[in-house]
Formats: structure tokens, C-alpha cells, sequence
């Protein structure tokens, strides 16, 4: 298992326009050879965008987008017409496939925390999609086949404990709150990487919220 913590993760974004993004592997102008990826997962971006502040349209291609939001609401535009807006609980999915162009802003007034997770597909090309689950439950574990990958969303009680899945790799991020994780003390932002795991568990130390993939060799 290898810890990573949320203050060692790259510090990016334009902050004189309202947006601080932390990543957790290379992006950008940030490259590093031995942190391209874990298993599917190619970016863990934790963004903050202040009221008004957002990304203007840009293009994506071979890329399943997974957005988490922590805090706010997240509006959402992109090149097939479609406009959501994300809350808190939903897991929103855009395959780019082949290519496509979106928008995401904070059009509200409080200020947006969300996490965003790149999965590289196993197949490139296709025809973009889009997908948003309001509300997901623990109990509901949301699959993104095109990249062998499935997410589990945990909302644990102080003390209370949950099986983090086996399988050749699993992604621990800790959204909220202070959990253990075989014998390692985890915070807000924190996250674990775990290879060929087998019977480990998380446990809370607060009340905490955890997002967990777990993908295939």
C-alpha cells in the first residue's frame, strides 16, 4: 500500500481567476515518469473554483471523466447540447471518446470543491456519452466498464468499519474526515494506492466519506 498525501500533491490551476487545483499525478506542466498512473487511473484533480470562477470550453479525447463534488454545485455544459448541474452525492460520468468539448463553472455564490478522476479506456475511439447518477448510494457501486473499473462510495460512522475491495488495483481517496486504513491514519485529501490487496478494511475515525475503484489487472 502506498500512502500519498493531500499536501504533497502538485499545486496547479490559475488562482488570480478563482481556481486552485491539487493534483495527485503528473499533469500539465507537472511531469513526473514514475507517476503517470495507477491501474486505469491517469488523474485524481481535487479543483476549487470560486463564485463565478470555471473552465471555458475545452476539448477531451480517450477519457472517462468521473466528477465527485465535495462541496457547492457544479454546472456543466458540453458540445452535445446537454447542461447539468452536479450536487453533492451525484457521480457524473463523460466518455469522451473520440472527442468532445465541455464547460464547468461555479454558478453559484458559495464556493465549489469537487474531485475529478481520469480513467484511461481500453479501447480508444467511439462515440462520447454522458451520464449523471443523482444521489448514489453506498450500497451501489458504479461501473465504468469501458476502462475495467468500478467505484464504491463509503460513508463511514466513527468507528464503524468497511471492507475495502480486493483486486489487482484499488484507488482510496479520502473525500471527508479521518479514517484508518491497515494501520495507516488517512485524512481529508489523503490517499492510498493498493496492489494485489487482499482483506483490507477502513475504519472511521470521524465521520468520514471515502471513494474507492477498484479495477481490473
Amino acid at each position: 500500500m502506498d500512502v500519498r498525501r493531500a499536501g504533497e500533491r502538485y499545486r496547479g490551476g490559475e488562482p488570480g481567476t478563482g481556481i486552485e487545483s491539487r493534483h495527485a499525478f503528473s499533469f500539465g506542466p507537472h511531469y513526473d515518469p514514475d507517476n503517470l498512473r495507477f491501474g486505469a487511473v491517469i488523474a485524481c484533480n481535487e479543483e476549487h473554483l470560486a463564485p463565478g470562477a470555471g473552465f471555458d470550453e475545452h476539448p477531451h479525447s480517450h477519457t472517462e471523466i468521473v466528477t465527485w463534488v465535495i462541496e457547492g454545485e457544479l454546472t456543466h455544459r458540453d458540445s452535445t447540447g446537454r447542461e447539468t448541474r452536479v450536487r453533492p452525492g451525484d457521480v457524473q460520468h463523460l466518455s469522451a471518446a473520440a472527442g468532445v468539448r465541455h464547460v464547468e463553472r461555479n454558478d453559484g455564490p458559495v464556493p465549489l470543491a469537487f474531485l475529478q478522476m481520469w480513467l484511461a479506456p481500453r479501447q480508444p475511439g467511439g462515440d462520447p456519452s454522458y451520464e449523471i447518477i443523482p444521489g448514489i448510494a453506498d450500497s451501489t457501486p458504479y461501473a465504468v466498464p469501458e476502462a475495467g473499473a468500478m467505484l464504491h462510495v463509503r460513508r463511514l460512522a466513527p468507528g464503524e468499519r468497511t471492507a475495502v475491495p480486493d483486486g489487482a488495483y484499488v484507488y482510496v481517496h479520502v473525500v471527508r474526515g479521518e479514517v484508518r486504513l491497515g494501520g495507516e491514519q488517512l485524512g481529508a485529501g489523503d490517499s492510498a494506492r493498493i496492489t494485489d490487496g487482499e482483506g483490507v478494511e477502513a475504519v472511521g475515525g470521524t465521520a468520514a466519506e471515502l471513494l474507492m475503484w477498484e479495477m481490473a489487472g
